[in-house]
């Protein structure tokens, strides 16, 4: 998948390892700063992410499984849980608009 215009992403998973702690505190955080989007964000174990899914945020070493998960959906990896600049362009890409590279 080339990338997703941002009018078009509806739902973002936050995956990590087990679907607990880490990926909890992302997907609270972007559920607050994504509110008047109308974006749904939900945490998932890398292994089940759900086919509805238009994005889908994981640690970089988490990657290969996420692409092997969810193949075709459009993945953006991260280094770090909190402040990271991808995910920070995530976020300013859906507010102001654009397209959303896998």
């Amino acid at each position: 998948m080339a990338g997703i215009d941002s009018k078009d992403i509806r739902k973002i998973i936050v995956a990590c390892d087990a679907g607990m702690g880490s990926s909890v505190m992302l997907a609270s955080q972007l559920r607050k700063q994504l509110k008047a989007s109308g974006v749904v964000v939900e945490h998932t174990p890398v292994n089940s992410i759900p086919d509805d899914a238009d994005v889908v945020l994981c640690h970089a070493g988490l990657a290969d499984r996420a692409r092997a998960s969810a193949p075709g959906k459009v993945l953006v990896p991260f280094q770090i849980f909190l402040g990271d600049p991808a995910v920070s362009k995530l976020i300013a890409t859906i507010r102001n608009g654009g397209v959303v590279d896998a």
